[in-house]
C-alpha cells in the first residue's frame, strides 16, 4: 500500500494527516504553538515553532501507526496565508512572522492605494487589506528598516516550513496571489508593484505550481520525522485553495463554505477577466491555470470560541449548542455581529466592532448562542450573495470545518443561504486538499478531479425550509443595516478602549 501526507500549517496548530489510496484518513495527529499578541492589534508567531511542531506531528503520526516510512511518497502543505516571515541570505529568520489576523498596518494600505490607483486592482485583482503582506512589508520597511534591509528574501509559512524541511525556496501560486505583489492573471511577481515600493525584485521567491515538487526531505528532517529523505515534498497550496480541493471544488458551478477561526465563501472560477471590482478576493487556485473567488468573515468559528471563552468557560462546545435547535429562528429577537476583530467582506474595515442587538430579560444562553451562529452565517450570506449578483448560480454548496459539525447549523446554513447544503463523509478541510495535491504530484491520477472522485463522498444533504427561508431572510435585511448604523458610534467607543 501507498500512502501521502498532507500537512495544514494554521493559525494555532499544525494537523498532519495519512491519507492511503482511496482517501482513507489513515491516521492524523495535530500539535499546538502559541500566538503572541505584544500590542493590541499585532499578531506574531515563531516560525520555529512551526517546525518543531510539524516535525513532532510527522514522527508521532508515524509512530501512531505500523505503516512502513517506504510507504510514504509524499506530502504536501496547506498553509494560513499572508503571513511575513523574512529570511537573510542564509536562511534566517529575522523576526516573528506577522500574522493575517495582524491589524497594524491600516496606514501601509492607504499608502499602497494612493501610490497605485487603479494599478492595484488591474495588477493584484484585490483591495489593499491590513491581513495581506505587502502592507506587512512597508510596515517593516518604515519602522524597521535596518532588518529590511538584511532582508534576503520574504517567504509565506507553509514556505518557509518547506524550505526548513527541503532546503529549497519556493512559493505556489495560490499563495502568492494573498502578497499584493503578485500579477493574479500573468502568474508573475509584478515589477510594477515591486518598484513602486522600492523593494528589489530579487525579494520574492520563485514561483511554482501547488503540485509542483520541491525537492526531498532533508537527512536530519528525515530522521527526525520518521520519514525517509527520499519522500518527495510538493509545494502544496494556500489553505483556502487546499480547503477548496479537500471539498471538490474544482469545476465551474462549484461553491463551498468553510468555517473555521475564520469563515470562508468560495467558489471556483474559470474566467481571469472577471472583474468583482474588489467586493470579494480573487485568487489563483491550486489548480492549474484557474482561479477563485472568495469572501471572508474574519471572525467565525472565533466569535464562537470568544462568546464561550467569555460567557460559558466551563462548559464544552457541544453542551453549549445542545439546546439551540429548540430556539425558533431568529433567537427570539437576538441579533448577533460578528465584528470582534473587523470584517472583510463586504465591508473590509479593520476598525468595526461586534454586537449584540434586541436583548431582554427572557434570552438565555442557549439564544445568545445560536444568535451568534446566526450572525456568523448571515456575515457568510453576504458573500454568497455577491457571487449570486455576479451571475453565479449558487443553489448547492459543501460544507466543511467546525460549521460542518453541528447539525442544527448545517440546517441553519440551508436556511439562510437558500440552498442545499452538503456534508462530507470525511472532511478534512485544508489537510485533506495537500494529501490530495500530493497524491496527484506522485502521479496517483491523471487530474486533481479524478483524484477528488475518488478520495471525497457525500455523507448527507440539508435542503432549505421555506418558513424559515422567509424568517431568514427579513432578519438579514435588518443585519445588513446594523454596519451603517453602528460604524459611527464604534468609532467613538474606540477612543475609550485600552
Amino acid at each position: 500500500m501507498s500512502y501521502v501526507i498532507g500537512v495544514d500549517l494554521g493559525t494555532s496548530a499544525v494537523k498532519t494527516v495519512l491519507v492511503d489510496r482511496s482517501g482513507t484518513v489513515v491516521a492524523e495527529h495535530s500539535e499546538a504553538y502559541p500566538l503572541s499578541q505584544p500590542k493590541p492589534g499585532y499578531s506574531e508567531q515563531r516560525p520555529e515553532d512551526w517546525v518543531d511542531k510539524t516535525v513532532l506531528s510527522l514522527r508521532l503520526l508515524m509512530e501512531g501507526n505500523d505503516i512502513s516510512p517506504a510507504e510514504v511518497e509524499g506530502l504536501s502543505f496547506s498553509g494560513q496565508m499572508h503571513g511575513l516571515v523574512l529570511v537573510d541570505g542564509e536562511g534566517v529568520v529575522l523576526r516573528p512572522a506577522i500574522l493575517w489576523n495582524d491589524t497594524r498596518t491600516t496606514a501601509q494600505c492607504r499608502r499602497i492605494e494612493d501610490t497605485l490607483q487603479e494599478k492595484l486592482l488591474g495588477i493584484a485583482r484585490n483591495r489593499a487589506l491590513e491581513g495581506f503582506t505587502l502592507p506587512k512589508i512597508l510596515w517593516v520597511q518604515e519602522f524597521e528598516p535596518e532588518l529590511l534591509d538584511q532582508a534576503a528574501l520574504f517567504l509565506l509559512p507553509k514556505d518557509y516550513v518547506r524550505y526548513r524541511l527541503t532546503g529549497q525556496y519556493a512559493m505556489d501560486y495560490s499563495d502568492a496571489a494573498g502578497t499584493l505583489l503578485l500579477d493574479v492573471a500573468g502568474k508573475s511577481w509584478s515589477a510594477d508593484i515591486l518598484d513602486a515600493f522600492h523593494l528589489p525584485h530579487s525579494f520574492c521567491p520563485p514561483l511554482v505550481e501547488s503540485f509542483d515538487e520541491c525537492g526531498t526531505l532533508l537527512p536530519e528532517i528525515a530522521r527526525q520525522s520518521g520519514l525517509r529523505p527520499e519522500t518527495k515534498v510538493f509545494a502544496g497550496g494556500a489553505d483556502n485553495a487546499c480547503g477548496a480541493i479537500g471539498a471538490g471544488i474544482l469545476e465551474e458551478g462549484q461553491t463551498m463554505c468553510s468555517i473555521g477561526t475564520s469563515g470562508v465563501v468560495l467558489s471556483y472560477e474559470e474566467r481571469r477577466e472577471v472583474d468583482f471590482e474588489g467586493k470579494v478576493h480573487f485568487f489563483n487556485h491550486s489548480e492549474r491555470d484557474a482561479y477563485y473567488i472568495m469572501g471572508v468573515t474574519l471572525a467565525a468559528g472565533y466569535s464562537l470560541t470568544w462568546f464561550k471563552d467569555t460567557f460559558a468557560p466551563d462548559v464544552s462546545f457541544d453542551e453549549l449548542l445542545s439546546d439551540i435547535g429548540s430556539i425558533p429562528a431568529g433567537s427570539n429577537g437576538l441579533l448577533f455581529t460578528p465584528y470582534i476583530v473587523g470584517e472583510r467582506t463586504p465591508h473590509p474595515d479593520a476598525a468595526i466592532r461586534g454586537s449584540f442587538i434586541g436583548m431582554d430579560a427572557g434570552h438565555e444562553l442557549p439564544h445568545f448562542a445560536r444568535s451568534v451562529l446566526e450572525g456568523i452565517t448571515f456575515s457568510l450570506r453576504e458573500s454568497i450573495d455577491i457571487l449570486r449578483a455576479s451571475g453565479k448560480q449558487i443553489d448547492r454548496v459543501i460544507s466543511i470545518g467546525g460549521g460542518a459539525k453541528n447539525e442544527t447549523w448545517l440546517q441553519m446554513q440551508a436556511d439562510v443561504f437558500n440552498a442545499e447544503i452538503v456534508k462530507l463523509e470525511s472532511e478534512q478541510g485544508p489537510a485533506m486538499g495537500a494529501a490530495m495535491l500530493a497524491a496527484y504530484g506522485c502521479g496517483w491520477f491523471p487530474s486533481l478531479q479524478d483524484c477528488a472522485r475518488e478520495f471525497l463522498r457525500p455523507a448527507r444533504a440539508y435542503s432549505p425550509d421555506p418558513e424559515a427561508v422567509q424568517v431568514y431572510d427579513k432578519l438579514f435585511g435588518l443585519y445588513q443595516s446594523v454596519y451603517g448604523a453602528t460604524r459611527e458610534l464604534g468609532a467613538a467607543l474606540s477612543a475609550f478602549r485600552g
